[in-house]
């Protein structure tokens, strides 16, 4: 069998496509990808912190610049002198000094960072600026309580120079030290050039996008954000409501997963976001694959081209057979047999296999065939005699009782026995359905007690309760009349007086009709006798005693099957009760089973 058709086809199959496939398509891609996810992970965030350290030097630099010119003599004698309103010129004198020495610490700076020293009325130390309260930057310090403000272009520069480059400026209030009352501001300045050359060394591609924002999405630096705003949003609010101060969120938009790191700095509420799309995050691995699905495709072609030869002696008919098998499942032998493939008796394993399923399927029609005729004709048969031993037992007792009746001259009872017989008899023989409403059966009965009754007089009482809910389900004729006929029987065979009860009630889907009397009982030898014998078969071959009885539950359990069951309580010389139980739930089915 190692050279089989089957080994052969399974060995060329594997080899031509699916290892190739598994290797190339899927695990070699998906190394290079955690490999180069995880790389620029650490490498980002190595930039990061890079970046974090020198944004910490500057403005730890510009702070404590604006300390020192806080605390400066010359800074606080001119806040002084302006406070008091002092002459022109001792204030002017004043704010020269102020100017020295502001350029002296300007020109000791490496950094190139400026200072401007404003009072709230625009007075400053390179000039009065009367919109002082209407500039950007001031509205962000005053209003949004931004101590470090992003980049500005600031006319009140120093120099020339520096009024023609955009700034970021560290603002921190202007006291007087010694009363502690803020009067204005110290704007320590520092080109946003120092802080965008550091940032663009963080980009990992050409299309990696990174920013210093506020926690309101604002740029801090200059330049525009060309990330999507809603990304940026999204990843904002995740940042803001997150404790880590640095980390990774995904996001996606228009088809698209953007990678967002992140990183908090110290420095007011600046947020360091770094973002870069997975398509151009892994584009070289993308090429990579798309590679090795092309090889695969070139692969699976010449596979199916190899597999084409072997699929008239393997597929091909495995195929039909597949198909041959939907109609077995079904039923349908015919169909299958329509769609089996012809045997070339070519002595392998697919002719071999259609040969026995040809033969399986002829077998298994015929027997099928057989045994369902056969249950047909028994089943048929069965219910047939089960029913035709009612009517001659009937009858035997409804005349007895009117030739007693006549024997006695009473001929408006016999009258009246004849209407009731009558109405039964026209009930009996309604062979339309053997399907009947309960009500119907129950009429059924009324007429025959009332027969009874008049047979009996005050020797005999019959009580009926009936639940409303009972009387348009559907029951089999004829179950009702020999249990009463056998409860009356067994009443008078010891007893003077015959007291009988019929119930129905309904129970979830489930009829529950009993009829009990007064009688002598029933041995527990009877009772074992009944519920251990197949009522069916009994019914058929009963000659005597409990005919009524096994009549109706070999006919309920031809007819119900499981759906029907039954209860025998009884005691010597006190009485018996039997209650019949039939789930209803199946009745369009049990109709048809039993009209066939």
């Amino acid at each position: 069998m190692l050279f089989s058709l089957r080994n052969r086809f399974l060995f060329i199959f594997t080899c031509l496509l699916t290892i190739p496939f598994v290797i190339l398509s899927i695990i070699i891609p998906s190394f290079f990808t955690t490999e180069i996810r995880e790389q620029t992970q650490e490498l980002t965030i190595e930039m990061m912190d890079q970046f974090s350290l020198y944004v910490d030097s500057i403005t730890t630099q510009a702070e404590d610049l604006g300390k020192q010119v806080l605390v400066d003599q010359t800074t606080q004698e001119w806040l002084r002198l302006n406070r008091q309103g002092a002459e022109k010129d001792e204030i002017d004198s004043s704010l020269n000094q102020l100017r020295q020495d502001l350029s002296s610490i300007m020109i000791n700076n490496s950094n190139a960072m400026s200072i401007s020293v404003l009072l709230d009325d625009g007075t400053g130390s390179w000039g009065n600026h009367s919109t002082l309260h209407e500039t950007e930057w001031y509205q962000d310090y005053t209003q949004n309580n931004q101590d470090y403000v992003k980049s500005h272009f600031d006319p009140f520069q120093q120099s020339h120079e520096m009024q023609q480059k955009k700034i970021n400026s560290y603002i921190l209030p202007l006291i007087d030290t010694n009363t502690m009352i803020s009067s204005g501001v110290i704007k320590v300045n520092f080109p946003s050039v120092l802080l965008e050359t550091a940032l663009n060394k963080i980009n990992n591609g050409q299309n990696e996008h990174t920013y210093l924002l506020n926690e309101n999405g604002e740029n801090v630096l200059s330049g525009k954000i060309k990330t999507p705003s809603s990304i940026l949003q999204q990843s904002l609010k995740q940042i803001t409501a997150s404790n880590d101060q640095e980390g990774l969120i995904e996001a996606a938009y228009q088809n698209e997963r953007y990678l967002v790191f992140f990183q908090k700095l110290s420095v007011g509420d600046w947020i360091l976001v770094s973002e870069v799309t997975e398509s151009e995050l892994f584009a070289r691995v993308n090429h990579l694959q798309q590679s090795l699905l092309l090889t695969s495709a070139i692969l699976f072609i010449i596979t199916i081209i190899a597999s084409y030869f072997m699929s008239n002696t393997i597929t091909s008919p495995l195929g039909k057979l597949a198909k041959a098998m939907r109609f077995i499942e079904r039923g349908d032998f015919s169909g299958a047999k329509r769609l089996l493939p012809d045997s070339k008796s070519q002595n392998n394993e697919v002719d071999y296999l259609i040969d026995v399923t040809n033969h399986t399927i002829d077998r298994l029609q015929t027997l099928i065939e057989t045994e369902y005729e056969a249950n047909l004709r028994r089943k048929d048969a069965e219910y047939k005699a089960l029913l035709l031993q009612i009517n001659p037992h009937f009858l035997n007792n409804t005349l007895e009782i009117i030739g007693s009746l006549a024997l006695q001259e009473k001929n408006k009872e016999v009258m009246n026995v004849s209407v009731y017989l009558g109405k039964m008899l026209r009930y009996s023989l309604n062979t339309k359905s053997n399907i009947v409403s309960l009500r119907e059966e129950l009429n059924y009965i009324k007429s025959y007690t009332n027969i009874l009754k008049l047979r009996y007089e005050d020797m005999i009482d019959i009580h009926m309760d009936v639940d409303p809910d009972t009387e348009m389900l559907p029951v089999i004729k004829f179950i009702l009349q020999p249990l009463v006929e056998n409860a009356v029987k067994y009443s008078f065979s010891e007893k003077t007086f015959a007291d009988i009860f019929i119930k129905t009630e309904k129970v979830g889907s489930q009829i529950n009709i009993s009829v009990e009397d007064k009688g002598i009982g029933m041995s527990e030898e009877m009772i074992s006798t009944l519920q251990e014998t197949d009522e069916t078969m009994v019914a058929l071959e009963s000659k005597g005693n409990s005919i009524g009885l096994r009549n109706v539950l070999g006919r309920l359990k031809l007819t119900y099957g499981n759906d029907f069951s039954y209860r025998i309580e009884s005691k010597k010389n006190e009485g018996t009760k039997i209650t019949l139980l039939i789930d209803i739930k199946r009745g369009d089915r049990q109709d048809e089973g039993v009209n066939r």
